[in-house]
């Protein structure tokens, strides 16, 4: 799991660039009317210390600056969309990971929360350490495949924070949420049919539900809370300027969803992770309570982004990380 280096990529206008940039400014940066009002934009007045016959030099170089600077601009909102990215062949085979992790992850994950007597259920220290090691496993293997997201949070997390492109991370959620699926519907109707037992069903796929007395408001926040935590060391540990870090990130990530549940599974059931909730929630057809394990992560995950990406990076060289996670 690692970042490459770039020269430094203006990225608070990055999201004006996306919206605002048209797809025919390259051509337009060639065009003789263009390029005349770019000489246009220099003074006509000169200044102390230039003479008439610095004049037209002095014109040309401004017009070379500002068309090097459009240019400048069309490659970084290229990169920002990522659309040569995606078109590449060997990104099938990062999607392919994406869903392949996140189906493990809800397979193991959701049958750790299998009630086989109803003496000894599933403990809440059994279940945070099943997923945290679960997607510590899968980060040690499928990290220097796709990055090991197999969580729409972290890739919206990543996208924020400049570390993924636009359809990346659009193309990781959809494998994810399919992947999760996938998972649960293997756990219920080929794996362990038994537990879609009317009276069990809920607790026994791992669905994640509001806790007694819990509010949308706190189940939202609590959500927020841990996702935050979670995409923060994400960032942390695979920030390319922090050696202190390296060979750490998949225990790193491990451990703090395993503290995470232990904290939150009483309050929302810790999902963190929407497509994780998504599948228990497609195959039992209970959407209760859905849009809050969207909401909360999400919210949690750009305040973690763009929170690490201003303040906490580290700022050793002068070059921004790149798209690539």
């Amino acid at each position: 799991m690692h970042r490459s280096v770039s020269k430094k990529p203006s990225y608070l206008n990055l999201w004006h660039e996306f919206l605002t940039i048209q797809p025919t400014v390259k051509h337009w940066a060639q065009h003789p009317f263009y390029k005349s009002t770019g000489i246009m934009n220099v003074s006509t007045v000169f200044p102390e210390g230039y003479t008439e016959t610095e004049r037209p030099s002095r014109h040309a170089s401004a017009s070379v600056k500002d068309d090097e600077e459009v240019q400048d601009r069309y490659n970084r909102a290229k990169d920002f969309v990522g659309l040569e990215e995606v078109t590449k062949v060997d990104f099938l085979v990062m999607m392919f990971a994406e869903a392949l992790g996140t189906f493990l992850l809800v397979l193991i994950g959701c049958a750790s929360c299998i009630t086989w007597t109803v003496s000894n259920p599933p403990t809440v220290v059994h279940i945070a350490f099943t997923f945290g090691l679960a997607v510590a496993s899968l980060a040690q293997v499928l990290g220097p495949v796709s990055g090991c997201h197999v969580n729409p949070a972290v890739s919206i997390g990543l996208l924020v924070s400049g570390n993924c492109s636009f359809l990346k991370a659009i193309c990781y959620i959809v494998c994810q949420c399919c992947g999760a699926i996938a998972g649960c519907l293997e756990v219920s109707y080929y794996l362990f049919p038994q537990v879609l037992l009317p009276s069990t069903r809920i607790h026994d796929l791992g669905a994640t539900s509001l806790g007694t007395s819990i509010t949308e408001g706190q189940g939202i926040f609590m959500e927020a809370i841990v996702t935050f935590l979670l995409v923060l060391v994400v960032h942390a540990v695979t920030d390319p300027k922090r050696s202190d870090t390296k060979g750490w990130a998949p225990l790193a990530i491990g451990l703090t969803i395993t503290v995470a549940h232990m904290a939150a599974v009483p309050i929302t059931g810790s999902s963190m992770n929407p497509a994780r909730t998504l599948g228990p929630a497609v195959i039992l057809g209970i959407w209760k309570d859905l849009w809050i394990y969207w909401v909360g992560p999400i919210l949690g995950a750009c305040v973690a982004g763009g929170l690490y990406k201003i303040a906490f990076r580290s700022r050793k060289e002068e070059d921004e990380a790149s798209y690539d996670f």
